[in-house]
């Protein structure tokens, strides 16, 4: 296991009415700024409960902020911020909401000459508005730990940035909360969550056995129970704990010790950024394709993963890798999220597009693959296979 350290600041309050203790959780003296997205947040019914429990601050309200939100927009908001002097920023929804509080929240307090300059240049953020979530889609974990993907538009990519600073002070989680999201939306979410614990355990073996076991229970939580919630989504049990598994996926325990492989994501976000397509939908094509490319970088692991989830133990290690690539596309085709990106629309003239928009992230010091070997025309491979 290599060295590390960890911490997580996050409080989490988990289950149903735990809102009924958020006055408890936010400094009396605050001024807040309630974030979201679409009106979703007030037709649920969860922004009028909020505004129950906040009687007794100071807080007003702002609604809009996209998917994939942009740093252009992000910034009317951060200017909003500033002139009214929150000091408290709750953000109500799922990963973009939260991430572009995030962007908010250390924007606010950015003192060098712009803003952009935490996307672009990768200034690191050491202070940011205090800021705390009210999560209603579950998927990205972002509301247990202290990174935002962003989208640039004069850049048109999507990039991410990491400080302590952005961690949220405290996440409400009510699964119930989740039970009016579309269901395209929560098989994204659980293809997201699939993926992330993937890029911290699909990678080469360093004997973490305590963090491979539990991405693999995380893994088989997932393929068991994720097709079900399509069928009954409003069963407690199922949404409960496949939203503890995407907290847990990407806080910061599985990852703890281990190498990481993000390039599934960056790619990914990339051909979100450029043609708009669900960020879920480009894992489930990419990470299979992912697999296959690189498929002697991570044999060892590869050999493990088929072992232990997917309970393979016939025929040559080969043919155990390959039947093992071949569930988990066809976990994916079950919860409706296609392996194919042609599914969309896509087709061989996205590979350029996709590849310059990938040249700058090595200006950032971002490297692709575990051992930062994965090269362009690498790339190039993997998107040709999932398409």
């Amino acid at each position: 296991m290599q060295n590390f350290e960890f911490k997580n600041p996050t409080k989490i309050l988990f289950g149903k009415n735990q809102l009924e203790k958020l006055n408890q959780e936010i400094p009396q003296n605050a001024k807040i700024l309630i974030l979201y997205g679409s009106s979703s947040a007030k037709e649920s019914g969860v922004l009028d409960e909020i505004k129950t429990q906040l009687t007794e601050f100071n807080y007003s309200e702002f609604g809009g902020i996209e998917p994939n939100p942009t740093y252009e927009n992000l910034m009317e908001i951060v200017d909003f911020v500033k002139e009214n002097q929150f000091t408290f920023l709750l953000a109500v929804g799922g990963g973009s909401v939260i991430d572009g509080t995030k962007f908010i929240a250390a924007a606010s307090c950015f003192e060098g000459e712009t803003a952009s300059d935490i996307l672009v240049k990768q200034v690191p953020v050491t202070k940011a508005l205090p800021l705390g979530t009210i999560l209603t889609l579950s998927g990205t974990g972002t509301e247990m730990n202290g990174e935002a993907v962003i989208s640039v538009q004069t850049e048109g990519s999507k990039i991410p940035f990491r400080s302590p600073a952005i961690y949220p002070k405290f996440s409400i989680l009510d699964p119930t909360y989740t039970y009016s999201a579309p269901l395209n939306q929560v098989s994204n979410g659980i293809v997201d969550t699939f993926t992330h614990i993937m890029e911290q355990y699909l990678t080469y073996p360093v004997d973490a056995y305590v963090q491979d076991r539990f991405a693999e229970s995380l893994l088989i939580i997932l393929i068991e129970e994720g097709p079900k919630v399509l069928h009954t989504p409003t069963d407690y049990a199922l949404r409960a704990n496949l939203m503890w598994t995407s907290t847990m996926a990407i806080n910061g325990i599985i990852g703890a010790g281990v190498p990481q492989d993000w390039s599934t994501h960056i790619i990914g976000h990339a051909i979100t950024a450029a043609y708009k397509i669900d960020h879920g939908k480009t894992m489930g094509a990419i990470l299979p394709a992912m697999l296959e490319v690189q498929k002697n970088e991570k044999r060892e692991k590869l050999i493990q993963y088929a072992k232990r989830v997917w309970k393979i133990e016939k025929g040559s290690e080969d043919e155990m890798i390959a039947l093992s690539i071949i569930k988990t596309k066809e976990f994916f085709d079950m919860m409706g999220v296609s392996t194919q990106l042609s599914t969309y629309g896509l087709d061989r003239s996205i590979i350029p597009t996709v590849i310059h928009s990938l040249e700058p992230l090595t200006d950032l010091g971002i490297t692709l693959g575990e051992r930062g070997t994965l090269t362009l025309d690498k790339v190039a491979q993997v998107l040709e296979l999932a398409l």
